[in-house]
């Protein structure tokens, strides 16, 4: 499907040099920020104290908020938990406080603005399941990096499986510098929004990829840059499709979907974004660069009729 079609190729591959200087520091400038700051992590991560309480209407998460806030709690989780009458809070925890003098403060300050409030439950979530939580999440995002490299390497050429890998790679770890940066809270959704980009950026990839291997059986006197400027360009229309319908759901998340899904949707907005321009400017460009051809892409083999050549060139094996 294609809403439109270009009829001349455009030169990406005149400006990589270029966009990928950019790429660099701004990759450089997000390592730093992520040693410098850090990432600023939940109480998933950090421990801390969560509650449940429950109302006899419908919980105005917005007037809850604003009790945590004048607590002097910054960014605390505020959401309903299985009925819009349920609240769950995640408090981070204090120096000089337990949790059960954290919840008596906290259902002291709800019972103040709402009497029929009920604590349903409190528990303390400790640093140990924290930082259990991030080798679980570092681990799982080794596999996924592992598991795309293998499966680049098999689908196309190992030139290609390095490529994608190093422009994933670009797209969290610039997601994790805006975090680090502007001290957005990191929390386990986040870290499922970083997983679902490194999926989301590989599909992209690959579709190019495919597009270029293609375009070298099919266009024999086309140089490496030529195949890929041919192969983003012909591809257009589709990234358009794809993306702009999928970022518009992610931005219904971003603008109405409240504080609790705020982070996750803006972590697959930056990474959708990052995602498209890696995939064109980052992946394919190192691809040209580490030297890929038409023949990494098309192996020469033998025909149907017994004679040498190119499977996929119906003049190969014939005799001039």
């Amino acid at each position: 499907m294609e809403f439109f079609r270009i009829r001349r190729d455009i030169p990406f591959m005149k400006h990589a040099l270029a966009l990928n200087a950019f790429s660099t520091i701004a990759f450089v400038l997000a390592v730093f920020f992520l040693v410098t700051r850090g990432l600023n992590l939940s109480v998933e991560f950090t421990g801390g104290t969560v509650m449940e309480v429950a109302y006899e209407q419908p919980a105005d998460l917005d007037a809850v908020r604003h009790v945590i806030e004048g607590l002097g709690y910054a960014d605390v989780p505020v959401q309903n938990f299985g009925t819009s009458r349920e609240v769950l809070l995640r408090l981070p925890a204090l120096a000089g406080q337990t949790a059960g003098q954290q919840s008596e403060t906290v259902l002291a300050a709800l019972k103040a603005q709402n009497p029929a409030v009920e604590l349903r439950r409190t528990e303390f979530v400790g640093p140990q399941v924290g930082r259990e939580l991030v080798e679980d999440g570092l681990l799982a995002l080794a596999m996924v990096v592992i598991g795309i490299v293998i499966y680049l390497a098999f689908r196309f050429e190992w030139k290609f499986a390095i490529a994608a890998i190093i422009a994933n790679l670009h797209d969290v770890i610039i997601i994790l510098g805006f975090f680090a940066f502007f001290q957005w809270e990191f929390s386990l959704a986040v870290l499922a929004a970083v997983l679902a980009v490194l999926g989301y950026s590989v599909n992209e990839s690959v579709v190019i990829f495919d597009r270029i291997r293609e375009t070298f059986r099919r266009q024999r006197k086309m140089t490496p840059a030529q195949v890929i400027d041919h192969a983003i360009t012909s591809t257009m229309s589709r990234t358009i499709i794809t993306h702009g319908s999928t970022e518009a759901m992610v931005l219904s998340m971003l603008l109405f979907g409240g504080p609790t899904l705020f982070y996750f949707a803006l972590a697959l907005t930056i990474g959708i974004l990052f995602g498209i321009y890696s995939s064109i400017f980052v992946a394919a460009s190192v691809a040209m660069w580490l030297g890929v051809s038409r023949e990494d892409l098309v192996k020469p083999g033998t025909r149907k009729d017994g004679k040498d050549g190119d499977p996929d060139d119906p003049n190969a094996g014939a005799v001039v």
